[in-house]
């Protein structure tokens, strides 16, 4: 296999650029992420980050938002942005024809952006409006409770991404201002260029619009306080309006650097994820016909990031879905995977991959990943090995380790008044 062999440079002022020639359509996908996350939020400004990303291209120094829009809307462009907890991205497809142009706008307003007053009132009334919807969805409620139970207000994971409202509203052009000023520096941004151009003529025009950037150095976030997590907790929040209740299950485990990750991952795939939702959907979804959905996912990340098993049940369900994913676990711990579900999980995750890069946008995103976390350039290459390598004894060990019921976070959220155990 060839692999993708993307081509990586790093500019003298630390901007790192990654491009990846595709034939399959005469256009190009610009992927920019900087580390801006909302890691870097502060307690008293919970939520700046994500504030960033849905003010950062509504008006430069240069353009307004309107003048920015008109000029995308004429080249068939949209530009979207995002935020993550360790970065900001700004993403957009571009015929091969308009690359330069499109370029200079992303570089405009990644490195000048002018957060317009006007702007950022209408932002915020929009994200207000966000967090109270969140604060009126059972199953944001509880993915939020989970993650500050699991890690602790004062950890950057156990904060909530979009803030709340009395914090939204002491955010201000000035703290937007000072938040880019120190998170929006060369060394913090990599751009993937992925389409139809040639790596070195990708590099060349990222060269010209951010060659000349100038800015300090923003040290990432690797290491911060959390609560001890050994033992169960157990949190329902009564949302007696609603009709459905969510449940939200989780442990946390690995960093995404760890050497086991292949191995969580295998565990997580076998767990929840594979086929119609692994071992927990065979059971609670298929079998017993109590939830309208159930999986889980690994969110290994910078830190050690959480397993989280999501379920949506009616409230009579709610403590037999809860008994029943203990039972998944304990059996998950106690037998290890079968050999089936090992080899089945095996060929699912590698042979996911190909479809992940289908898109300049999904190959632009995988590059992106890898850059991030240090994989380097041939990890598409090296992961089926690492993959294969993974025996059954490491995945029985890691769920003996990891998914031990007696240590899980449990947090019901919806039309449900009775106790968890």
């Amino acid at each position: 296999m060839p692999g993708l062999a993307p081509t990586r440079e790093v500019l003298a002022n630390g901007v790192t650029v990654i491009a990846k020639k595709t034939s399959t359509t005469p256009a190009v996908t610009l992927l920019a992420n900087l580390r801006a996350g909302t890691v870097h939020d502060t307690a008293e400004h919970e939520g700046l980050a994500h504030f960033v990303s849905r003010t950062i291209d509504r008006g430069t120094e240069r353009h307004s938002a309107d003048e920015l829009a008109e000029q995308l809307d004429n080249r068939g462009v949209t530009l979207t942005t995002s935020v993550t907890r360790h970065t900001l991205s700004l993403a957009c497809t571009c015929l091969v024809e308009d690359l330069d142009e499109v370029l200079r706008l992303v570089g405009e307003i990644v490195m000048q952006p002018a957060f317009p007053a006007v702007e950022v009132n209408r932002r915020r009334g929009e994200i207000i409006t966000l967090i109270r919807q969140d604060e009126d969805n059972p199953g944001a409620v509880a993915v939020e409770a989970l993650m500050s139970t699991l890690y602790g207000r004062a950890h950057p994971y156990g904060r909530r991404l979009r803030g709340t409202v009395e914090r939204v509203e002491r955010i201000d052009r000035p703290v937007l201002q000072r938040f880019h000023a120190e998170r929006g520096v060369p060394e913090g941004l990599s751009l993937a260029v992925v389409g139809d151009v040639e790596p070195a003529r990708a590099i060349d025009a990222a060269r010209s619009v951010f060659g000349e950037w100038r800015g300090g150095t923003a040290p990432e976030v690797t290491q911060a306080p959390r609560l001890p997590t050994k033992g169960r907790h157990c949190h329902v929040v009564p949302m007696m309006n609603k009709s459905q209740t969510d449940v939200a299950y989780g442990f946390v485990t690995i960093a995404r650097q760890d050497a086991s990750y292949h191995v969580y991952s295998l565990m997580n795939n076998i767990l929840g994820q594979y086929s119609l939702g692994g071992r927990l959907g065979d059971s609670i979804r298929e079998q017993q016909g109590m939830a309208y959905y159930v999986f889980s996912s690994l969110e290994a990340n910078l830190m050690p990031g959480p397993l989280v098993i999501r379920a949506g049940v009616s409230p009579a369900n709610v403590a037999r879905a809860v008994a029943s994913i203990d039972t998944e676990l304990r059996k998950l711990g106690d037998s290890g995977p079968t050999e089936q579900e090992l080899v089945e999980s095996k060929q699912y995750l590698i042979g996911s991959m190909p479809r992940t890069l289908e898109t300049n946008m999904g190959i632009a995103t995988y590059l992106q990943t890898a850059e991030f976390f240090g994989l380097g350039l041939d990890y598409d290459v090296r992961m089926p090995d690492l993959l294969r390598a993974v025996t059954s004894e490491q995945v029985h060990e890691a769920a003996r380790h990891a998914i031990n019921p007696d240590n899980a976070t449990v947090v019901v959220a919806g039309p449900f008044e009775g106790t968890l155990s």
